[in-house]
């Protein structure tokens, strides 16, 4: 039967498959943990409260990815190139989709609405990032090779998604609502066109890793592009309401190290 949980451990228990993985884990969240440094250096003076948690967003963003560099070295395996067409991060910001590497890259200050459109990307990135890690968490969280790093990460993206939440909110109140809204579902839009272009780009290139014969790799195609149409109906306002964390000031603290992996 095929089923998330025995997709997953055969992209696991091989190791073309799990290299591949691995790769496009860690730089995707070594791209956030630069972008997040940037945003952070840039945030404009009536926002500097900010600058401290965008900056820990991205230390943590740096610790995942080399959580994922670390696990790849367990196995005693390198890095392998990204196909673009699974880059996530560049292929949103081909849509227009958050702020731009090339305003990232220069040293003029970002402007109010510049972070609020960080924020919101975030947000909706962030909802993604956790619902990944939950449904990792429930096959693999008990996994002595994943286990530990698995279960750290997904505790990270939970902080930085209840972050989103509380800033954006804290941003409505102050007058912001508007905008807020409508880059959120701009945003969110985006995002699940992208997410199915991405899942159907990994997919096949795991079905070559693997083998996986033609009905088995048109059955995965096909509830990528359920899944899709459901978002698209109206799943994908799970990624744009917004509600008060449990905890407060998640990203508060010191950032969590991992000196046994990285």
């Amino acid at each position: 039967m095929l089923s998330a949980r025995s997709l997953f451990r055969e992209i696991v228990d091989h190791d073309d498959s799990f290299q591949l993985f691995c790769s496009i884990a860690a730089g995707g969240e070594s791209q956030g943990g630069w972008e997040n440094a940037r945003i952070a250096a840039l945030v404009p003076d009536s926002m500097r409260d900010l600058a401290p948690k965008i900056t820990r967003h991205g230390a943590d963003e740096d610790k995942h990815g080399r959580i994922f560099n670390a696990l790849l070295r367990k196995r005693a395996l390198p890095p392998v190139p990204v196909p673009p067409e699974t880059d996530y991060t560049m292929l949103l910001e081909r849509r227009g989709i958050g702020l731009s590497h090339e305003k990232l890259g220069g040293e003029r200050a970002l402007s109010e609405e510049d972070v609020i459109v960080y924020l919101a990307h975030s947000r909706v990135t962030e909802q993604r990032a956790a619902d990944q890690m939950i449904m990792l968490v429930r096959y693999f969280g008990d996994d002595p090779e994943l286990g530990k790093a698995i279960r750290m990460i997904g505790a990270d993206e939970d902080n930085h998604l209840a972050y989103c939440h509380e800033e954006l909110l804290r941003l409505a109140r102050a007058g912001h609502g508007r905008t807020i809204h409508r880059v959120l579902r701009e945003c969110a839009l985006a995002e699940i066109a992208v997410y199915r272009d991405v899942s159907l780009a990994v997919m096949g290139h795991m079905g070559r890793l693997l083998g996986w014969p033609a009905p088995k790799a048109a059955a995965l195609a096909a509830g990528i592009r359920g899944m899709y149409a459901y978002e698209r109906f109206s799943g994908w306002h799970r990624m744009v309401d917004l509600r008060p964390p449990r905890r407060s000031n998640p990203l508060g603290g010191r950032p969590t190290s991992a000196p046994e992996f990285a």
